[in-house]
C-alpha cells in the first residue's frame, strides 16, 4: 500500500468485528447466560448474608481482570490498527482505560492492603473509582456501534486514516488518573455511597445504580439489534452479565457480604469470557488465514505445474513429428545435391516433408484440444489403419534401430469413434517408447510385436509388445504418473498424457510385464455404435 493511503472499506468479513457468528459459539453463549442467571438466582437469597474479610480477595480479582483486560484491549487494538475502525479503536481504549481503573479500586478498597485503604481518600473513594468504569463501557459500545454503521455506510473503495492508537492509549491513561485524583483529592466533594466503613446509604446507592442499569440495558438494546459479528455476541453475554451485576448491586447493603463477593467473581467472569473468545476468534482466524494462504500456495503451484505439462507436451509431442519434417527436408537436399540429381525421391521426400508438416499441425491442435475444456473432433476410426500409418512414420527409426515389426491385426476388427490424431499420438508414444527400449538391449533380435482384436463384444483390444529391456516391478505402477520416467532425459509426460487421452474416450490403458523381456502395453477402447 502507497505510503499516506488510507485502508479501502471491503464488505468481506475480516475480523472478529466483522465475522457473523456460527451456531456452536450461539449455543455456547446461551448457556453462560444461563449460568449467569443461575448464578444469581443462588446468591440472591443470601446477598445480604455478611462474612469475615477476605483481604486478597479484590486483590485477587481485580489482579486478574487487569492482565484480562488489557490482553482485550491489545486483540482490538491490533485488529483496529489492521482495519483502522475507529469503533473498535474506541473500545480498545475503554479496555484501557477501566484495566487502569483497578489498580486504584484495589489500593483505595477497604481492607485490602490497609483498613481504610492506602490511596489517602475515605470510604467512597473505592466506589467513586469504581462507577466511571461501569459507565465506560455502555459509552463505549454505543460509540462503536455508531461509528461502525459509519464506516459500513462509507462507500466501497473509500480510504480510511490510519488510527493514532498512541494517542488513544495516552487519553485512557490521562483519564484513568484523573479520576482517581478526583475520587481521593475530591472525596469530600462527592455524594457518598457509604455511610460507613462497611454500610451502604442506600438511597443514594440506589439511585446511582439505577441510572446506571438504564444506560447498560440501552447500549444492549442498541448491541443486539445492531449485532454482527462474533465481537457482538460476546460483548452481549458480557453486557447481561453486566445486568445481572447492576441488579445484585441493589439487594447489597454493606461490604463483606456473599453478594459483594459474588459481584467481584461476576465481574471477572464477564470480562474473562470476551477475553477468551477473542483469543479462540483471533487463533480460528489466524488458522483459517494460514489454510488459505496455503491453498493459495498450491493452487499457484499446481497452475505452474500444468504449464509446465503443456510445454512439456508440446516438447514431447511436437517433437517427433518435427524431426521427421527435418530428416525428409535433409534427404530431399541430399538427392537434388547428387551429381545425378534423383528428382522423384527428392520429390518424394519434399511430399514426406509436407506430410510431416500437416501433422505437426495436427498435434498441436489435438495438445491444444487435450487442455481445453471441450473435446476433439471424434469420427469412427480404424485402429488398424492408424497402426499401419504409425508404422510407415516411424519407418526410418525402426531401420535405424534395426527393429522389426510384426502386426497380427484382426481384419474384422470393429472401428472405433475417437478423435483420430490423438489415438495416433498415444500410437506414436507407445511405439517411440518400445523402440528406445529396444535400442537399450545390447544382442538378440530386435522386436516390436502388435496385436488388434475386438473384445467381449462392445470393445477393441490393441497390445504393444517389445522385448528390450522391460520396466522394473516397483516402477509398473508409477509409468503413469505425471513427471515420472525411467529416461535419462524424459520429461515423463508422454505415458500420462496417453493414459489421459484413452480415458476421455472411455478406454483404458495399462501395462504388463512381458514373461522372458520386455514389456506389453494394452490399449482397449470401446467400439463404434
Amino acid at each position: 500500500m502507497p505510503a499516506g493511503k488510507g485502508l479501502i472499506v471491503t464488505r468481506d468479513p475480516l475480523g472478529v468485528f466483522d465475522t457473523p457468528p456460527n451456531r456452536a459459539q450461539i449455543r455456547l453463549s446461551l448457556v453462560i447466560i444461563v449460568l449467569i442467571i443461575a448464578a444469581f438466582g443462588v446468591a440472591l437469597p443470601f446477598a445480604n448474608v455478611r462474612l469475615g474479610e477476605i483481604r486478597v480477595f479484590v486483590p485477587t480479582m481485580n489482579s486478574i481482570i487487569f492482565v484480562g483486560e488489557l490482553i482485550i484491549s491489545a486483540l482490538l487494538y491490533a485488529q483496529a490498527s489492521v482495519f483502522r475502525s475507529r469503533g473498535l479503536t474506541i473500545l480498545a481504549t475503554c479496555y484501557v482505560f477501566t484495566a487502569l481503573l483497578v489498580v486504584p479500586h484495589a489500593l483505595a478498597f477497604p481492607g485490602a492492603f490497609a483498613p481504610d485503604g492506602v490511596l489517602g481518600g475515605g470510604v467512597n473513594t473505592a466506589s467513586w473509582v469504581y462507577m466511571p468504569r461501569r459507565i465506560a463501557f455502555p459509552v463505549a459500545v454505543l460509540l462503536y456501534v455508531w461509528f461502525r454503521r459509519k464506516e459500513s455506510a462509507a462507500h466501497p473503495g473509500t480510504e480510511r486514516p490510519p488510527e493514532k492508537i498512541a494517542l488513544w492509549a495516552i487519553a485512557a491513561i490521562a483519564s484513568a488518573a484523573a479520576v482517581t485524583l478526583v475520587a481521593t483529592i475530591g472525596h469530600d466533594l462527592l455524594p457518598p455511597f457509604y455511610a460507613d466503613r462497611n454500610s451502604i446509604d442506600y438511597s443514594y446507592a440506589l439511585t446511582y445504580e439505577l441510572g446506571t442499569f438504564a444506560l447498560l440495558a440501552a447500549a444492549t438494546v442498541v448491541l443486539f439489534l445492531s449485532r454482527r459479528s462474533v465481537l457482538d455476541l460476546w460483548l452481549l453475554v458480557a453486557f447481561f452479565g453486566c445486568l445481572i451485576q447492576s441488579l445484585l448491586i441493589m439487594t447489597i447493603h454493606g461490604r463483606f457480604t456473599v453478594g459483594l463477593y459474588c459481584l467481584h467473581a461476576m465481574i471477572m467472569f464477564s470480562h474473562l469470557v470476551v477475553l477468551l473468545a477473542l483469543i479462540a476468534e483471533s487463533n480460528r482466524l489466524h488458522a483459517r488465514l494460514v489454510l488459505s494462504t496455503a491453498a493459495r500456495s498450491r493452487e499457484r503451484e499446481a497452475q505452474l505445474m500444468s504449464m509446465d505439462a503443456i510445454t512439456a507436451a508440446i516438447a514431447h509431442e511436437v517433437g517427433q513429428p518435427l524431426t521427421g519434417t527435418i530428416t525428409n527436408a535433409m534427404a530431399g537436399l541430399c538427392w537434388i545435391r547428387r551429381e545425378r540429381p534423383d528428382l522423384e525421391k527428392a520429390i518424394e521426400a519434399a511430399r514426406a516433408t509436407i506430410e510431416a508438416g500437416n501433422r505437426t499441425g495436427d498435434v498441436i491442435k489435438s495438445i491444444r484440444a487435450t487442455f481445453a475444456k471441450g473435446g476433439g473432433r471424434t469420427t469412427e476410426v480404424s485402429l488398424n489403419t492408424l497402426v499401419r500409418e504409425t508404422a510407415a512414420f516411424l519407418e526410418r527409426e525402426l531401420a535405424g534401430e534395426k527393429v522389426s515389426l510384426e502386426l497380427t491385426l484382426d481384419e474384422a476388427l470393429p472401428h472405433v469413434l475417437a478423435d483420430r490424431v490423438q489415438i495416433q499420438r498415444v500410437l506414436v508414444n507407445l511405439f517411440t517408447n518400445a523402440i528406445e527400449s529396444l535400442g537399450a538391449t545390447r544382442s538378440g533380435p530386435r522386436r516390436i510385436a502388435v496385436r488388434s482384436a475386438p473384445l467381449n463384444g462392445h470393445e477393441v483390444l490393441l497390445e504393444v509388445s517389445d522385448n528390450g529391456i522391460g520396466i522394473e516391478p516397483q516402477e509398473m505402477t508409477r509409468i503413469f504418473e505425471p513427471f515420472f520416467t525411467t529416461k535419462a532425459a524424459g520429461t515423463g509426460l508422454g505415458l500420462s498424457l496417453c493414459r489421459t487421452i484413452v480415458e476421455e474416450h472411455g478406454g483404458r490403458l495399462w501395462a504388463t510385464p512381458r514373461a522372458d523381456h520386455g514389456a506389453t502395453f494394452h490399449l482397449q477402447l470401446p467400439r463404434a455404435a
